[in-house]
């Protein structure tokens, strides 16, 4: 969400940020934003003359009345009734014009910070980083690869048809040592945040209504993305929504901040709009686990806690050993509510190529405007918008897909990574 008196004193900024986000009629639309506003003002300005004149008035037909001026009195009682119907007026134009600004911000997405790079789409990205050697496989193999669904179905534990039959396409039945292996996975990922980089553990709705959804910026813009269940709530396509809804209409002490937050969550996502991308395996599915990071902060701190999360999570694929990279976002690529993000993206053999398995991001005060998430610092009466971040630490089933393809042997089996050897009883390899 954005503030309109920002926008009405800095308007070529949201020109140029909106421009370098592929808006290519962003003139016009802060043009219309500011017209909008003005016939706002407008209309709060002749709605408070108009009751200001109406006392007036009021407090006269009472004088005049004392003076026994009838004529007086019957003229201001009838300019009243004028006015009562002017400020009745007024006061429905403020009422259709501030829902008509509001709308029209709350669709608009966040404006990039000053550090991120222009660019149209991801070939505008730049990397920052990377880790680990993908020519070489931790488990010794190198050359051919087969991709994780070869590999899981081969193994009898992973299986895509038996989830089409009741579920439909972008679904997996995992089992055995692979359904635990996915488990380990996440608990694995849990530790790590909670024990060694000082995430409180949440667990929190995964069915959240309209209110939570708008405040994390899904809604109203990607309502089409989610699944909507009969009795108005959305199932979350990341605990992102529920974390951050935390500090939703709260006023926190600045004093606790940051708030470091950690879910292990199911996520559900319509996947609209990617038809005929990754329909094969477990790279885009309905259905998922996802470690979610959430930092609520001070607007002074936010910039130092991205790198940290994104450290965090960087933690994960270091601890598995499985080479990656990282990414900064270009202005055209990042997210609807994103200020700056960093994507990791992790090497899948099978592909060739890094795939991403975990975006950061920093979107600044943007949310908590829409979620009304305030701070305050002790002793002091005002209070101010907070910054939020969340992260991916990481998605559970991507990971999964990276430890089948990068620990298989010659063999076909699965090594089991040693970071997840003791959450897998000790067991060493699968298959």
């Amino acid at each position: 969400m954005h503030d309109i008196r920002a926008l009405r004193e800095t308007p070529d900024v949201y020109v140029r940020g909106w421009s370098s986000r592929g808006m290519a009629d962003a003139e016009s639309v802060v043009a219309g934003l500011l017209d909008l506003d003005r016939k706002l003002r407008a209309a709060q300005t002749a709605f408070q003359e108009g009751q200001a004149r109406r006392n007036e008035a009021s407090k006269l037909i009472g004088q005049a009345k004392a003076r026994k001026d009838e004529a007086e009195a019957q003229r201001l009682m009838a300019e009243v009734e004028r006015l009562k119907g002017a400020i009745a007026a007024a006061q429905d134009d403020e009422r259709a014009l501030g829902e008509e600004l509001r709308e029209k911000l709350a669709a608009l997405p966040n404006l990039p910070a000053e550090d991120v790079p222009v660019g149209e789409d991801e070939t505008g990205n730049v990397e920052q980083r990377r880790w680990g050697d993908a020519a070489i496989l931790p488990a010794g193999r190198s050359g051919a690869t087969k991709d994780h669904a070869d590999l899981g179905e081969a193994l009898g534990l992973m299986d895509f048809e038996a989830a089409a039959r009741m579920s439909g396409a972008r679904f997996v039945v995992l089992k055995g040592q692979l359904a635990r292996l996915e488990r380990a996975i996440g608990q694995f990922m849990l530790d790590l945040q909670t024990n060694e980089h000082g995430y409180t553990e949440v667990n929190p709705p995964v069915l959240v209504r309209d209110e939570a959804v708008f405040g994390t910026g899904q809604l109203p813009k990607f309502a089409e993305d989610l699944f909507h269940t009969t009795d108005g709530r959305w199932l979350i396509p990341t605990a992102e929504v529920s974390l951050t809804n935390l500090v939703r209409e709260q006023i926190t002490a600045e004093e606790e901040l940051p708030l470091r937050l950690t879910a292990l969550t199911s996520c559900f996502r319509a996947e609209a709009g990617s038809a005929g991308r990754d329909t094969k395996g477990m790279i885009r599915q309905h259905q998922f686990q996802k470690v979610e990071l959430v930092s609520i902060t001070t607007p002074e701190s936010s910039n130092e806690e991205h790198e940290r999360m994104t450290q965090c999570a960087e933690a994960v694929l270091k601890k598995l050993e499985l080479p990656f990279r990282t990414m900064l976002l270009c202005s055209g690529d990042m997210g609807f509510t994103a200020r700056k993000t960093y994507d990791l993206e992790v090497w899948l053999p099978s592909q060739g190529t890094y795939r991403e398995i975990s975006s950061c991001s920093n979107c600044g005060d943007f949310q908590a405007r829409r979620m009304d998430a305030r701070g305050r610092k002790a002793g002091e009466k005002g209070t101010r918008f907070l910054h939020t971040l969340n992260g991916s630490g990481l998605a559970v089933g991507r990971t999964l897909v990276a430890v089948l393809e990068n620990y298989q042997d010659e063999g076909g089996r699965i090594a089991v990574p040693a970071a997840l050897q003791p959450y897998m009883g000790g067991l060493t390899h699968i298959g």
